[in-house]
């Protein structure tokens, strides 16, 4: 990988992490519930007392162990920055949120804001994937869960990750609601509308550069 290209991936892996963190934020703030891992470390995080970003960290290193021990060659850059740095964005982000506007209190103010999120973690899901800089710890276990139980496809080792999370965030005293449900059917399409417009004529153009 030549310089340039190496210097546009982590860029978009820094850039997709602020989206990523801009994104979950609003989704908490629009009080409609958030994608099952986010959701759930915030309610254990309300639940323990513990600050969310120190508590997504500690959640973060006991997937990572999993990672190194079964799915070394997914760790990179990307991994770390997504495990240490994402909670500290989010809870950023959620204050600033709090300073500039109130709690919504309507309905289709909270679907706004929801949407919001929805597009702006879909952006940065793009960048941060597309980069290829390593797969978040949480990320990877589905990953894994493919490679070594057979006839255990990603897509349902990934359905039953996020139901887990989500029972957890339930019974943590979390919320599962609207924005629940729009992650898990809304960040696909999200993410494929951003790496065809956006990461990959990134990616491409710097490459033609070399």
């Amino acid at each position: 990988m030549k310089s340039n290209e190496r210097a546009i991936r982590i860029l978009m892996c820094i850039f997709g992490n602020l989206f990523i963190g801009a994104g979950v934020a609003a989704f908490k703030f629009s009080l409609l519930g958030n994608d099952p891992f986010d959701g759930m470390n915030m309610a254990l995080s309300d639940l323990l007392h513990i600050y969310y970003p120190l508590l997504q960290i500690m959640v973060n290193i006991c997937f990572f162990i999993i990672e190194v021990t079964l799915g070394r060659d997914l760790i990179g850059l990307g991994t770390i920055i997504n495990a240490i740095f994402l909670g500290y964005i989010v809870d950023f982000c959620g204050r600033i949120l709090a300073l500039i506007a109130s709690t919504p209190d309507s309905m289709v103010l909270r679907i706004l804001i929801m949407l919001a999120g929805l597009i702006l973690t879909g952006l940065g899901l793009s960048l941060y994937q597309q980069s290829d800089l390593g797969v978040a710890p949480y990320d990877a276990l589905a990953i894994i869960m493919d490679r070594k139980i057979k006839k255990l496809p990603y897509f349902f080792a990934r359905i039953i990750c996020d139901f887990g999370c989500a029972l957890v965030c339930y019974f943590a005293g979390g919320i599962i609601g609207l924005g629940t449900i729009a992650s898990a059917f809304g960040f696909g399409p999200v993410i494929a509308f951003f790496n065809k417009t956006l990461s990959n004529k990134l990616l491409s153009k710097y490459s033609k550069n070399q």
